[in-house]
């Protein structure tokens, strides 16, 4: 089995998520129509340019400009005002991975962001509704409309708001000033079982800079998720189904205002992913 490391990359400036110096799109090597090339991995571009999709709903953009891949190997990925419309972005792994290790070093200010902006980083799995509720681990970075918060992180496993609110299936870790600005480590250990969140500053995983963690596990109820007139089975952990992948999604909260409430276009550089698997 692949072996896979994810490292995400990701500053801001007072115009937005800015990462490395920007290359002209006509210089990059790693997108090819729709399709990604990233970190040893193809991605799809994920586009929805005549309706809005989930989750918002948002356009999602297949423009060159807002998804793409420069010299170096980074991908960058934008949240973009074009044509009339702010557009999100999103990428989906090809690959198929399941139970393991996932972890990702984030380097900005994931402190100081518009409250209606997400950047997630997640496991699903579009096959497995019924069974799995879509088969979501989540750590995502966030102020969910709440502009004077000072948690942005947050771990979750799915479902938590698809119809009635499970409050024990997410936790928001009180961090420590300033630790989410610069480079921080994130990941998350899925088990049948159990699952772990640990978050660290600096690169890498070290006890010695470890910031929050969080476990979940079988102690707690089963609950159903509730989507499109459908309901799931219920589900304590989720398992990974034969199509489950990895996907980074980069969106606006649109019921708190359709452009990011700074009004102003944002951008990650994601440097490269992985996943170890048990």
């Amino acid at each position: 089995m692949k072996r896979y490391i994810i490292l995400l990359l990701v500053s801001i400036t007072t115009t937005g998520f800015l990462g490395c110096e920007q290359s002209d799109p006509e210089d990059v090597l790693g997108r090819i129509g729709d399709v990604v090339y990233f970190s040893g991995y193809e991605w799809d571009v994920k586009i929805y340019e005549n309706t809005q999709q989930g989750p918002g709903p948002n356009w999602f953009s297949g423009h060159y400009e807002d998804v793409w891949v420069d010299e170096k190997g980074y991908l960058h990925m934008r949240i973009s005002n074009r044509d009339g419309r702010w557009w999100a972005s999103e990428i989906v792994g090809r690959d198929n991975i399941g139970f393991g290790t996932y972890t990702w070093v984030v380097q900005g200010d994931l402190e100081n962001i518009p409250e209606n902006i997400v950047l997630g980083l997640f496991s699903w799995d579009n096959n497995t509704f019924q069974e799995e509720a879509n088969s979501e681990v989540d750590i995502e970075f966030a102020k969910w409309g709440d502009a004077t918060t000072n948690k942005t992180l947050h771990y979750s496993v799915q479902p938590v708001s698809f119809g009635p609110v499970y409050p024990e299936r997410s936790f928001a870790p009180e961090t420590p000033a300033g630790s989410l600005i610069g480079v921080s480590t994130h990941s998350f250990l899925w088990t049948d079982s159990i699952i772990e969140w640990k978050s660290y500053t600096g690169e890498g995983i070290d006890p010695a800079n470890q910031i929050a963690e969080w476990t979940f596990t079988l102690d707690n109820p089963a609950r159903v998720k509730n989507e499109n007139g459908l309901s799931s089975d219920p589900v304590i952990i989720p398992s990974p189904g034969a199509t489950t992948n990895a996907r980074i999604n980069f969106w606006i909260m649109p019921w708190i205002s359709p452009a990011p409430t700074d009004n102003s276009e944002h951008e990650i550089v994601i440097r490269s992913f992985t996943y170890t698997p048990l």
